[in-house]
């Protein structure tokens, strides 16, 4: 409540203040004709902020910083944020376009190669030996089959070409299932 009519009390004497210097504006004539002042002492009178006006408050200082300067850094922060997400999934694309161009690369030059040439690279690098593993019986192959029919109808085709490929290879796996003898893994 104290807090109320001091409140009221400062307003109160601030309009008193300004009802003041209105009266002294209007009672006491301008200095001289001119806009401008001429004389050093007329100059620095009206440069000077009067005593009697309140100064400003620092929350209006930090008004402006709130009001142009915020919402450009926020706008200028999203800016880079979509330049460096555009940025990072060009370079991650042109990865994966390089990874596949080398991978079908590799297994078109594959077949140039010579025999003598292979012989040859076979001789110089040390292969380690190989671990041969039990073979595996022809009901875990039909299993194993049958969870891979299964994750091909689960693969949902973005294309007609890739829904063709698919459907060839559920009925490979089908013939692969319903024949009496399996191929040898």
């Amino acid at each position: 409540m104290d807090n109320l009519t001091s409140d009221r009390d400062e307003r109160l004497r601030l309009e008193q203040g300004e009802e003041q210097r209105l009266a002294q504006a209007v009672a006491s004539p301008p200095p001289s004709t001119s806009t401008f002042p001429s004389t050093p002492v007329a100059m620095a009178a009206a440069v000077k902020p009067d005593p009697a006006a309140p100064p400003e408050p620092p929350y209006a200082r930090r008004g402006v910083f709130m009001r142009r300067i915020f919402p450009f850094f926020l706008a200028v922060n999203i800016f880079v944020g979509v330049y460096v997400f555009a940025k990072t999934y060009k370079r991650d694309q042109e990865r994966k376009n390089a990874q596949t161009a080398a991978a079908a690369a590799g297994v078109v030059a594959a077949p140039a190669f010579s025999p003598q040439a292979t012989t040859t690279a076979k001789t110089a690098e040390p292969t380690p030996p190989k671990r041969v593993l039990p073979p595996i019986s022809e009901d875990e192959q039909r299993q194993v089959y049958k969870w891979m029919l299964e994750e091909k109808r689960k693969i949902k085709p973005r294309n007609a070409a890739e829904k063709n490929k698919i459907n060839e290879e559920k009925a490979l796996l089908k013939e692969f299932i319903r024949a009496e003898s399996l191929p040898r893994l």
